[in-house]
């Protein structure tokens, strides 16, 4: 077998879990939908036929302090337990098991009922906490007790006490947060009493055939968190609590440093949990950006965890184990790890999705059915739209032709890969090769479509999915030859100068600002250079692994100036959870950016401008068009003209931004009910 170690079963003594792999508890919005428990079943059973071996639910609150938000999901009397029997029946038809997660937000918690240690306002949330009483401390222990007692009422085989990412129990452990006087606070010892009393009484309460997982925040990475010593002091009082599994937890909500994006290197971390193995004797679990199974068998394989954790690649692809095991990792859809549709969606009180599966958290209203009628069809363009609509409508048993002028399918993905830090685009390509493969899809690419070509054809519909044009600004000079469009410089590798102009603070500009700023390799492929980087301690000898610890940024190779006509904070129409990621790197390679600017003109000088009233010149080797773009649309009017079933979608149907997201649902969408 390809990866044993993923699929060696593990012994916890009174139950066995089929293989390594954890579904790891990620919020998706359903659990406050109406329906939305119906929809939480059929969403996590579909995972567990998928092979995974235990999964974790999103986050479910002890009582009504600890909600992440106004009436939230919670697990407080019988009547949710008995709610709940929908999900951990629908999961245990599968052999998996299924544990709930016990998560209180204290000052997280975006509702004026929450609470914490000390009463410091977080910085991410608008509600000053209550500072708990000691009667209230203990009030919050029987509630995480009576939670736990009625998940195992409700069927699940064990609960996970969210002890990481900045909640409660980790607000109480770190001198962050605690300001305690009392025997809550002050002395480690005081501050960690929490954790460890709601474990025990979990345990009392719940018998020893029940499993408990602790996620244990092992790197805080703010400021006054907990140190390495004390971490593993925890670690050992966790395990004499009767805790069965402790999980790897990274980083605080607001820790400025990224944990899950894309730009983060494929299991960044686990080196974290490796130093805890040495620690405690109970099975570790080690999570962060482990998305195929090479990286996850590699982990095990070199011992670092006992299990893996994953939560977005579930999203992702509900069938990631099997087909691991099966060793059909070129059919998985992998998780690039963009948040656009999965936490940008949470944090904004939507409910989850996948940008590369749409039908994630959809599973009831989005299915791929066979067609009871097979069409021909021709989808012209082979972006994220055009693949999705062609690879799903094939697999639905259409006929379908793929078109394409370039030499490869990917469209604005091939832009994209080249990024530093956006590498996984590679991934979702190559993905798409094989659904093309697998589904029989006809490719013709280097061909570009006329509206003659179609109109005479015998295609029953046709799907617009050419994209966009980068939109050309009306400046003085723009055909200056000092003056490149971004696909100039990332498709047509023309050469670019030292000093450099860019025009345009969307994504394509930032995008191109990240590409220009980095010579040879990519941090997000080299883990100490990306430890580096964000200042990240490894020898653990740094409290919380980043107090004292200096960055050390590998210079830009150019100067980079990035322009935009509005004020405000650049970048804001990026990702609510990764806009400040890209903006924090450019920041740290000195890109330097210019506002409220209006363009005169540009010339042998350079870019002409004028800020505050004052007329500047900025003397550039070359001035680069980041300015948008609008809908490449030529054939839809002659070919509806013709009388043709045209349908339009993606970049060719809205261009105000380059959305992934969008334009592979409304491909998958479109071809679900064609």
């Amino acid at each position: 077998m390809k990866y044993k170690h993923i699929f060696e079963p593990l012994d916890l003594g009174f139950t066995t879990l089929k293989n390594r792999i954890i579904m790891g508890s990620m919020h998706t919005g359903l659990e406050e939908e109406k329906n939305g428990l119906e929809r939480i079943a059929a969403y996590y059973e579909e995972r567990a036929k998928g092979g995974v071996g235990l999964i974790v639910t999103g986050g479910i609150s002890p009582n009504i302090q600890g909600w992440t938000g106004p009436f939230s999901a919670r697990m407080s009397s019988k009547k949710h337990a008995r709610h709940h029997k929908k999900i951990t029946d629908a999961v245990h038809k599968h052999d998996t098991k299924i544990c709930m997660q016990i998560l209180h937000a204290g000052r997280y918690g975006y509702h004026p009922f929450n609470v914490a240690p000390s009463a410091i306002k977080s910085p991410i949330t608008p509600f000053k906490p209550f500072k708990l009483k000691k009667s209230g401390i203990k009030r919050t222990i029987r509630d995480f007790t009576n939670c736990a007692k009625l998940s195992k009422l409700a069927g699940y085989d064990g609960v996970e006490v969210m002890g990481s990412e900045g909640y409660l129990i980790n607000q109480f452990i770190a001198e962050r947060t605690n300001k305690r006087t009392d025997d809550w606070g002050g002395a480690y010892k005081n501050r960690m009493r929490l954790p460890v009393a709601i474990v025990k009484s979990i345990r009392e309460a719940t018998g020893d055939d029940f499993i408990i997982i602790y996620r244990l925040s092992m790197l805080d990475l703010v400021e006054k968190g907990s140190s390495w010593q004390e971490v593993v002091q925890l670690a050992k009082e966790i395990e004499n609590a009767g805790a069965t599994i402790i999980n790897t937890g990274i980083g605080w909500h607001e820790a400025r440093i990224p944990t899950i994006a894309t730009s983060v290197p494929r299991a960044a971390f686990t080196w974290v949990t490796k130093k805890m193995k040495e620690e405690v004797s109970i099975p570790l679990v080690t999570s962060n950006r482990i998305n195929m199974p090479e990286t996850a068998e590699k982990v095990l394989a070199q011992g670092d965890a006992d299990m893996i954790s994953m939560a977005r690649p579930f999203l992702a692809d509900p069938e990631w184990v099997n087909k691991a095991k099966a060793e059909k990792d070129d059919e998985i859809n992998t998780c690039i790890a963009c948040n656009q549709a999965c936490l940008d969606h949470v944090f904004l009180q939507k409910v989850a999705s996948c940008l590369v599966n749409p039908r994630a958290c959809h599973e009831t209203e989005l299915n791929y059915t066979p067609a009871n009628t097979i069409k021909k069809i021709a989808v012209i363009g082979a972006g994220p739209a055009g693949m999705a609509a062609a690879t799903v409508a094939a697999q639905r048993g259409h006929k379908v032709t793929l078109y394409d002028s370039d030499s490869e399918i990917g469209g604005q993905f091939n832009i994209a890969k080249q990024i530093p830090g956006k590498e996984e685009f590679y991934e979702t390509i190559r993905y798409f090769n094989k659904q093309i493969e697998l589904h029989n899809v006809t490719v013709k690419l280097n061909t570009r479509v006329r509206a003659e070509d179609l109109e005479n054809s015998d295609f029953d519909d046709i799907i617009i999915a050419t994209g966009i044009k980068p939109r050309t600004p009306k400046i003085q000079g723009i055909n200056h030859e000092k003056v490149l469009s971004y696909i100039d410089v990332l498709k047509h590798k023309k050469p670019v100068g030292k000093k450099v102009a860019v025009i345009g603070a969307g994504g394509i500009g930032f995008d191109v600002s990240e590409y220009l700023a980095h010579e040879g390799e990519s941090p997000s492929l080299n883990i100490d250079t990306w430890l580096k980087e964000w200042g990240i301690d490894k020898t653990m000898e740094a409290r919380s692994g980043i107090e004292d610890v200096d960055e050390q940024i590998h210079p830009s190779p150019r100067e980079i100036f990035m322009f935009k006509r509005s004020k405000g904070k650049f970048g804001g129409k990026l990702g609510k959870t990764t806009g400040w990621i890209h903006r924090s790197t450019l920041k740290k390679k000195k890109v330097q950016f210019v506002n409220q600017v209006q363009y005169s003109k540009i010339d042998d000088e350079g870019l002409h401008y004028v800020q505050n009233e004052e007329q500047k010149i900025l003397h550039v080797d070359n001035v680069i068009i980041c300015a948008g773009q609008t809908p490449f649309k030529e054939l839809v009017e002659p070919l509806q003209a013709a009388g043709m079933n045209v349908h339009v979608i993606g970049g060719a149907d809205v261009a105000a931004e380059l959305d992934a997201k969008r334009a592979i649902n409304q491909g998958s969408r479109l071809a679900a009910q064609i």
